[in-house]
């Protein structure tokens, strides 16, 4: 007697898990399942028209028919699916017009509007009066101005001084300078104030000098030259070396009242201011027949 194995039932919950995992990867992968029925589709048309195996090895023409068969259901219920989708009411998304805005009135107070949905009455209440005072618009505060501080060093020059000194060995109305002039430095400190970065004060807090100035030293012509000499004129009769009286021009002159033997004597006192021809100075005071 032959024993019958008992089929084992599959339990329901087994298909429910199948069937949630293995549709959402089927919706995920329709559209590479689309491509692939219509290349199927594709070829079989091919396969059954020319009687040829193909690339796909159909054993028969039954193969390739139902091969042919199933593609051009998948590729027909993929079109269906996606006319469903396209024209489902879920897509089509209503777009209202926003209302205009209502312009507040002057002493009424006005409600917030709220909105109904479509085919419900619209509200037409009217705004009351309010006797609220409205609130006041406050301006948005002032940035706060950036006040800073700082000290500067300024270096600026210190003019040199110009000092003349008379020179009795220059000849008056020249000049020359001596000591070349040279500025000075000098470092002043200040303390400037600046509002958003303008300057708005400035106060000297220090200031001192880093390099003396040099004073231009020039010389001043004092000398005055002696004037010439003039000869005394030559009068008439009289030799021109001795002054302040008349000496006779002769081949000799002695003083009156000497021991001198002439021809011609000069009787007074002369001044000798050139050579002394006659030997009247014979004590060399400048003086002629002075004694």
């Amino acid at each position: 007697m032959s024993t019958r194995r008992a089929k084992r039932r599959v339990p329901v919950w087994v298909w429910v898990v199948t069937g949630v995992i293995v549709l959402p990867v089927l919706l995920l992968l329709w559209p590479l399942l689309v491509v692939a029925a219509l290349v199927v589709l594709v070829t079989g048309v091919v396969a059954l028209v020319t009687r040829s195996r193909t690339w796909l090895r159909f054993s028969s023409t039954g193969a390739a028919t139902a091969a042919t068969a199933v593609a051009a259901v998948v590729v027909l219920a993929s079109g269906g699916l996606t006319a469903a989708v396209v024209t489902s009411p879920s897509a089509t998304v209503a777009v209202a017009e926003p209302a205009p805005l209502a312009q507040p009135v002057e002493g009424a107070s006005v409600s917030p509007t709220v909105s109904s949905p479509p085919g419900s009455p619209v509200s037409t209440a009217k705004p009351t009066p309010s006797s609220k005072p409205q609130p006041t618009r406050t301006s948005a505060p002032s940035p706060t101005p950036v006040v800073r501080v700082v000290d500067v060093s300024v270096l600026s020059a210190i003019s040199f001084e110009r000092v003349s000194v008379d020179d009795g060995n220059l000849p008056r109305g020249q000049s020359r300078v001596d000591v070349a002039g040279v500025d000075g430095e000098k470092v002043s400190v200040f303390r400037v104030t600046t509002v958003d970065g303008v300057e708005t004060g400035r106060t000297l807090v220090s200031e001192s000098v880093s390099r003396e100035p040099v004073s231009e030293v020039t010389a001043v012509g004092t000398y005055d030259a002696p004037p010439p000499v003039a000869e005394p004129p030559a009068s008439e009769g009289c030799h021109p070396s001795y002054a302040d009286a008349c000496v006779p021009i002769d081949s000799d002159v002695d003083c009156a009242g000497g021991s001198g033997n002439g021809p011609s004597y000069f009787d007074g006192v002369a001044r000798v201011v050139g050579p002394d021809e006659y030997d009247l100075d014979r004590d060399g005071d400048g003086w002629a027949c002075n004694g």
